[in-house]
């Protein structure tokens, strides 16, 4: 499995955080629409439903081991309007991933930052993100 399926698995199981998320949690696509994560949206309204999506975009080498790497993702946290699941949602994604030991070979991730009450313009919804840094063993 790759890190970011691992991530998508240790989220999915934590039934508080998908009672939030009701479009799930996605990775290993370019972006939440309609074509990639239609899980993501309401069959009806065709409106964005809570959901998250987990970005991997890059790895640098991360000693003293030779095939130790420095892994960087983030993971954005939308919803249609206002910020009331975005933000407790992100409270459980922290809990679930911080200080702890994900993945194959995952010595630890580490908290990077987090961006709050943000709005995503192609989507037009609300977002947030937290970053976090993944020192793994390839």
């Amino acid at each position: 499995m790759s890190l970011s399926d691992d991530l998508k698995t240790v989220l999915s199981a934590d039934t508080t955080l998908m009672a939030l998320l009701t479009g799930g949690v996605h990775n290993d696509v370019e972006e939440i629409s309609r074509q990639n994560t239609p899980t993501a949206f309401d069959s009806t309204t065709k409106e964005i439903k809570p959901c998250a999506l987990i970005k991997v975009p890059n790895e640098v080498p991360a000693g003293p081991f030779v095939r130790g790497v420095r892994t960087t993702f983030v993971i954005y946290v939308y919803q249609r309007q206002g910020y009331s699941v975005i933000e407790p949602a992100m409270g459980y994604i922290f809990t679930d991933v911080n200080d702890k030991q994900i993945g194959t070979g995952t010595w630890n991730i580490e908290f990077v930052n987090s961006v709050y009450q943000q709005r995503d313009q192609a989507l037009d919804c609300a977002l947030g993100l937290l970053r976090f840094s993944a020192v793994r063993n390839l």
